[in-house]
């Protein structure tokens, strides 16, 4: 699925790739005099590394004109890239295949790296290099193994010292996508770890190759084809168009101190290769612990950090959305419920979302009934409720009743009171309501995601005895959350590293686009504060003059503690119920306090945004 920009650029990568491959095996085939192991590695080279194989091929190995292909490979640093590729072709198809095989198996990273520079040195020596060269190389195929061992040894440390890296760095890096063979972005770094293998094995093979421990590039004329007849006067039957030795030929110029000391270099290059990234990522981790997770920008991942932490904090992915709800949809809508046997019924169902917080701007979310905050659970104390919430997400959850009196086994904490709910299965709520005012229900399972990403809504409780209930001419609840959305991706807000919000929500909604309330001069507005965040304290200010505070954590306060204030703290789970009293007309602001909160990705809009709405107050 196309997530990110990186995607649509990998469409276009691999699409040049299979075009520049196409391109390379007919003329190879057609047009130039080349052995057919040399043609297939150009071809493998060219499918894991598109044009820049393609370039090299140009370069280096294409045939300029017609009886040229002699002289044109002559140099030194063509004959190393002949070299290089016939390396690269081997020993990246069996790591590609060997990575392919360890990720479906849920191999860990560093045990993953063993198993593709065992199978890639394995493929890269007894396929490529004493099978496939056999016939030029001459003897028998255990001799071949033999000669080419020393050189194959040293190349393939080399290519993997480079390409090692790039696999461990980017695929454990913010976009675990790329630990997955069926994603995209996994070949795209297998693409780069192929071209950063031939940058790393380039030099070394240049060297083998002046010191006749390595074939370049050749030609080859067969009898009777039209190579032949295009080869220069005396030289048209020719196998090979330069004169040095087969692998780790006698006639090697390199002497034993050098050869050890080149392949000391290369095992030392490889080890710091395998070895150095664990002091950055989580080599502990396979693609099964981690999912396709994408993580926020600017997060600080270690090597230390657990999937746990990963998957808790990764961007939720569109592929999961099943609904998209516009401006038109609302949050906090209350909830009708059935009666079976005078017991209230209410169903809620957990789904992922894309909820549209302002026109243009969208997050993905977690919702009940489809709706972000879910729907209001408005009853009586004294009722038999019973709710039935069901989990369409594809991880566990849980529902809480924060702040009831009730028994243990409703109280919805995952694996503690209760087993989370899995996937497409239901349980069962059901409690007598035995207070009555303002409080709230939640996920209860991972909740710094489920939470975050809008897993919550009200529980309104009507006093038994209406004459307990404090009333007002108007009433209006304000759900508070906070949101992270980058690159189009959203991301569970957290007060950590890389996980600030930077869009906030009055009941789904931020400023310009949150409720205004229509009032009149000497009318009076309850206003029910919910802490539904999960990572701030809002300090929840009111324009045109105090209100008085009535109710907090669902407690109706006695009159003489009740208090008059402008401000108050909401906490994360912190409820206040307050009167507020039109004294004069005009366009009165409700908003939280911190000045960054009334901003939408750090910019205002009409004045503000964010954790904002408007009291419109007309004169009597």
């Amino acid at each position: 699925m196309l997530i990110r920009p990186l995607d649509y650029f990998l469409v276009v990568w691999f699409a040049l790739a299979l075009a520049s491959t196409s391109w390379v095996a007919w003329d190879q085939f057609r047009h130039n005099p080349e052995p057919s192991v040399m043609r297939w590695g150009f071809i493998l080279v060219t499918l894991y590394a598109g044009p820049i194989a393609l370039l090299l091929y140009v370069m280096a190995d294409k045939e300029p004109r017609p009886g040229k292909h002699e002289a044109f490979v002559k140099p030194l640093w063509r004959q190393g890239v002949g070299s290089t590729i016939h390396c690269i072709a081997g020993d990246s198809t069996g790591i590609i295949l060997a990575a392919v095989i360890t990720a479906s198996l849920g191999l860990p990273m560093w045990l993953d790296l063993v198993v593709e520079y065992v199978v890639g040195f394995a493929f890269g020596l007894f396929v490529f290099q004493a099978l496939f060269m056999r016939r030029m190389m001459g003897g028998t195929y255990w001799q071949n193994v033999h000669r080419s061992f020393l050189p194959e040894f040293i190349s393939m440390n080399c290519m993997m010292a480079g390409m090692a890296p790039v696999m461990s760095l980017l695929m454990m890096g913010r976009d675990m996508r790329a630990m997955d063979p069926t994603q995209l972005l996994f070949w795209g770094v297998m693409s780069l770890g192929v071209m950063t293998g031939f940058a790393f094995a380039y030099p070394v093979n240049v060297w083998m190759v002046s010191q006749k421990l390595k074939h370049g590039l050749m030609t080859a004329r067969p009898p009777g084809s039209h190579f032949a007849a295009e080869a220069p006067v005396g030289d048209g039957r020719k196998a090979h168009g330069h004169d040095h030795a087969m692998h780790g030929s006698p006639s090697s110029m390199a002497t034993r101190a050098q050869l050890v000391a080149v392949s000391s270099v290369s095992v030392l290059a490889l080890a710091i290769g395998l070895v150095a990234p664990a002091n950055w990522v989580n080599l502990r981790l396979s693609s099964h612990d981690v999912g396709d997770a994408i993580m926020p920008p600017g997060m600080i991942m270690t090597r230390d950090t657990p999937a746990e932490a990963m998957r808790d904090m990764a961007a939720v992915l569109p592929r999961d959305i099943t609904q998209v709800r516009g401006l038109d949809a609302r949050g906090d809508t209350e909830l009708a419920p059935r009666i079976e046997n005078g017991v209230k019924v209410f169903d809620l169902e957990a789904s992922v979302i894309r909820w549209q917080i302002l026109p243009g701007v969208h997050v993905d979310g977690y919702a009940f009934n489809g709706q972000i905050p879910g729907p209001r659970l408005h009853f009586r104390q004294g009722d038999r409720v019973r709710i039935n919430v069901t989990n369409h997400l594809r991880a566990t959850t849980t529902t809480h009743w924060h702040g009831l009196i009730l028994p243990n086994a409703m109280d919805g904490v995952a694996n503690m009171t209760q087993e989370p709910i899995a996937y497409g299965k239901t349980y069962r709520y059901e409690f007598t309501a035995r207070q009555s005012g303002t409080y709230l229900y939640h996920s209860h399972d991972h909740a710094d995601r489920q939470q975050a990403l809008g897993l919550y809504g009200a529980l309104i409780i009507d006093p038994a005895d209406p004459a307990q209930e404090v009333k007002a001419d108007h009433e209006v609840t304000l759900q508070l959350q906070e949101w992270l959305v980058r690159e189009g991706l959203t991301y569970p807000a957290m007060p950590m590293e890389g996980a600030m919000p930077n869009y906030f929500t009055i009941n789904g909604r931020s400023y310009p686009s949150t409720d205004n309330v229509h009032m009149k001069v000497g009318e009076t507005l309850k206003l029910r504060f919910i802490g539904s965040n999960t990572g701030a304290i809002h300090p929840m200010h009111m324009h045109g003059g105090p209100f008085t505070v009535v109710a907090r954590d669902g407690v109706t306060l006695s009159p003489a503690a009740r208090f008059d204030a402008d401000t108050v703290n909401v906490g994360p789970g912190q409820r206040y119920d307050v009167i507020w009293t039109a004294r004069e007309s005009g366009t009165w602001m409700v908003h939280c306090h911190i000045t960054h909160h009334t901003t939408n990705n750090n910019t205002e809009t009409a004045g503000g945004g964010g954790l904002m709405m408007n009291i419109e107050v007309a004169a009597r």
